[in-house]
């Protein structure tokens, strides 16, 4: 069963989610939201209440968000990638090298030669590796990347209208991998284990 929690979020603005994620830090919980026009609201308390965040975010249609340890970034649509590492009091923008500032989806792959944040964009995939201060193009350069999900060395893009590729190389070469894959417009890809659920135009 679910309940409503939308205390704060007053409007068609705020209550259109583009976005959730989860950052605990330091014993707290903080629930972001990410929404069409509204910007980031942040909960401590489960959705009981929530509250903008949005000091230093110069566009507020929030598309992603993502988590690397503190620090939370913010996929916008056409103002490219923020960074907060105070919880949503202060954002930074963070998009050196993104050449595309249509950034749909983020996420981040730990590993021992460090932190890798991909940014998939209105065309192609960016890789930061020094969280955010500067970006280099990963190919899918003539592709729009709405979903990206990382499972070990594996990082897979979702498409719009290409399906699903894999990259073993933090995007130095991509691979199609969609045998069986009817629909090729990709929303949502998600890891549980070792499967991988793409959720499409015609279904999961």
């Amino acid at each position: 069963s679910w309940t409503a929690v939308n205390n704060g979020l007053a409007d068609e603005t705020t209550q259109f989610i583009n976005a959730l994620t989860v950052l605990s830090d330091f014993g707290e919980t903080n629930v972001f939201l990410g929404t069409w026009g509204g910007g980031v609201y942040r909960t401590t308390n489960n959705g009981t209440n929530w509250n903008a965040v949005n000091n230093g975010l110069t566009t507020h249609t929030v598309l992603s968000l993502a988590v690397s340890g503190s620090y939370l970034f913010a996929g916008n649509y056409n103002g490219g990638a923020f960074l907060t590492t105070n919880n949503g009091v202060n954002w930074t923008a963070v998009n050196n090298g993104l050449t595309n500032q249509w950034v749909y989806s983020l996420d981040v792959s730990h590993s021992f030669s460090g932190i890798n944040i991909f940014a998939g964009t209105y065309y192609g995939v960016f890789l930061s590796t020094n969280n955010g201060v500067s970006w280099t193009q990963r190919g899918l350069n003539n592709l729009v990347i709405g979903e990206l999900a990382i499972s070990g060395n594996s990082i897979f893009a979702g498409t719009w209208g290409g399906g699903v590729f894999r990259s073993t190389n933090n995007g130095s070469n991509w691979t199609a991998v969609n045998n069986g894959l009817t629909e090729l417009h990709v929303l949502e890809l998600i890891v549980s284990g070792t499967n991988l659920f793409a959720g499409t135009e015609g279904g999961v």
